[in-house]
């Protein structure tokens, strides 16, 4: 039980990699908040929570919006009292395209633009902004961005997430310098391909999933492995841990 006692917040915990972590972090004694827009898939792993004998609250939530935003924060601290970890997890990605354009800059709408930086990035930003201040006041947190292999390499073909996301990884580094002097560690994971809703359409397209495949262990990783990942850093066992961007991509990134 490497998180008992402990509330979680995990935006974006409806699928992908933030269910695999709600399930994972309120199976290891976690009070798992599960903050999604997605009413129907939030509830969904809150029941699978609370069936297996956990806690869970689901708490409709748009992460780019700054009052609902401040309304989740009070709703956990009103029903809990603290919150111990952060797992900014919400994005929007490949799974997106049909609404907003993943492409160069010169071919992405500046509305597009905006409305990738105010999920991938503001939400971030804004989360953090909002949660920061209760694990001050308790004299201690942990704060866990997702961020993207994009986020550290240059990945062609979808220019307005990969600045977001190299936006996440550059907040980490300043935030962990910012807060580890009131005992809060920020950090950063970078998944490469996951197997999740988000790269889907993507994987299906055989040049590209050919392309996946190239790195050491050649294969796409899984949702659980990065909730294995959030829980390491999440939990006390990573207590002298903090401004860590840490890819977990199958070592594509080494090659």
């Amino acid at each position: 039980m490497r998180l008992a006692g402990k509330t979680a917040i995990i935006t974006g915990a409806g699928s992908g990699q933030g269910k695999a972590s709600a399930l994972l972090f309120a199976e290891q004694g976690a009070k798992v908040v599960i903050a999604e827009w997605n009413e129907e898939a939030g509830k969904q792993v809150e029941k699978e929570i609370i069936d297996a004998g956990n806690e869970a609250m689901f708490f409709k939530t748009d992460i780019s919006n700054e009052e609902n935003v401040q309304e989740l924060v009070s709703v956990v601290q009103d029903k809990y009292g603290r919150i111990d970890i952060l797992f900014n997890n919400a994005g929007i990605g490949f799974s997106s395209r049909s609404k907003y354009t993943m492409a160069s800059i010169l071919e992405t709408p500046l509305d597009d633009w905006n409305s990738i930086m105010g999920i991938n990035l503001n939400g971030t930003f804004l989360m953090s902004k909002y949660v920061i201040p209760v694990m001050i006041e308790q004299g201690k947190g942990s704060v866990i961005n997702n961020s993207s292999l994009n986020g550290i390499i240059g990945v062609t073909g979808a220019d307005a997430y990969t600045a977001s996301k190299g936006g996440v990884v550059a907040l980490t580094r300043v935030m962990a310098a910012d807060y580890g002097k009131h005992n809060i560690r920020v950090n950063c994971i970078c998944p490469g391909a996951i197997n999740t809703p988000m790269i889907s359409e993507v994987l299906d397209i055989p040049e590209i999933a050919k392309n996946y495949e190239t790195g050491p262990l050649g294969r796409v990783g899984e949702p659980e492995e990065i909730a294995g990942a959030a829980l390491f850093l999440a939990s006390d066992e990573a207590s002298y841990v903090t401004g860590v961007i840490l890819p977990v991509d199958g070592g594509w990134s080494t090659v």
